[in-house]
């Protein structure tokens, strides 16, 4: 238990808008919609000024199939990698698949970069394209996406950081963590700040996400529970849309400033893209039943095989005998 005024409890409304009681517009989604955004205005740039087979109408067609792979890619490869008894949970409310619930939360990232690979193969085969300069346009600007993501990922509360001292100046402490707990701890809350019948009678489960609703909507009572017994920990999402979102995207735009042999800038964001992911990893705390590999954690392990996978991809590209593509600078 900590008694510290020091870390800020995470009281953020995950949803942006109330349409109506059951039809809420979430920031994780709108998040997804401006990085695709953004992506597109990028891709139209350096079609206009750099060397692309793409046409000048076609940024915009183009975006939404490796949007698509992107999402399917980052999903499937959440639950192979992390989570496969997902394959076999299925309820009677939609979406009936847990496979399919996108809305509970679940992507990663280094199945999002397969899903847009094969995404890029499609586009390449129906449209005549460069396979590797399509890669290679997603590359840069797939940064963008991961920034806006990881912000997201923080304004939910998710894939939340380690446990840190209490007096460290960006110390979070995450309500949602109480998903964790055991019983014992969730009585001791319960009996401190009572819900009502309807909630106690669903169990601890439906406690949890109600105590958690009660802290974002400023409930005095439910912050200083929160503020007394949950535990103070790095923001890891915040120093992952830094590293891996705006540092690396910046590093590929200098990069990418005047045409590259394709494939060169997609081998620096897999060989970048792991090196910042392994940094990052070690202030996030690890998925939920799923532990430490020789004090590694599961996407360190992912990102070692895509570090290895980028310097061969840079090694291959650089020695190919063909045309430089892109560029953004006139």
């Amino acid at each position: 238990m900590f008694h510290t005024l020091a870390a800020y409890v995470h009281d953020i409304d995950p949803y942006a808008i109330m349409l109506w009681e059951d039809g809420p517009i979430r920031w994780y989604g709108l998040s997804y919609l401006l990085g695709f955004f953004l992506a597109y205005l990028q891709i139209k740039r350096i079609v206009k000024v750099g060397h692309s087979t793409l046409q000048p109408k076609e940024p915009a067609d183009f975006v939404i199939v490796p949007a698509i792979g992107m999402v399917v890619g980052g999903r499937l490869g959440y639950v192979l990698f992390y989570n496969p008894a997902m394959f076999l949970k299925f309820t009677d409310t939609m979406p009936f698949w847990d496979v399919l619930a996108i809305n509970k939360g679940g992507m990663a990232s280094h199945g999002g970069i397969i899903g847009l690979i094969v995404a890029c193969w499609y586009y390449s085969f129906k449209r005549k394209h460069s396979l590797s300069h399509l890669i290679d346009l997603c590359a840069v600007s797939g940064p963008i996406g991961v920034f806006f993501g990881r912000i997201a990922n923080f304004i939910n509360g998710e894939l939340y950081g380690r446990p840190c001292d209490p007096d460290f100046a960006l110390a979070v402490k995450f309500p949602q963590e109480m998903e964790t707990w055991d019983n014992g701890l969730l009585t001791e809350v319960s009996r401190q700040l009572h819900a009502p019948d309807a909630v106690v009678n669903q169990g601890m489960y439906h406690y949890v996400h109600w105590f958690i609703k009660q802290v974002q909507a400023h409930n005095p009572k439910a912050i200083e529970i929160a503020r007394d017994w949950v535990t103070p920990r790095h923001p890891s999402q915040l120093y992952q849309a830094l590293l891996e979102g705006l540092l690396l995207w910046v590093i590929l735009v200098v990069l990418w400033y005047k045409p590259r042999k394709p494939l060169v800038i997609s081998g620096w964001f897999c060989t970048l893209y792991a090196i910042f992911r392994v940094i990052a990893e070690f202030f996030r705390e690890p998925d939920y039943g799923i532990g430490l590999t020789l004090g590694l954690s599961r996407g360190q392990w992912l990102s070692f095989v895509l570090f290895v996978f980028g310097i061969g991809m840079v090694i291959f590209a650089s020695r190919r005998k063909v045309e430089p593509m892109g560029g953004w600078l006139k």
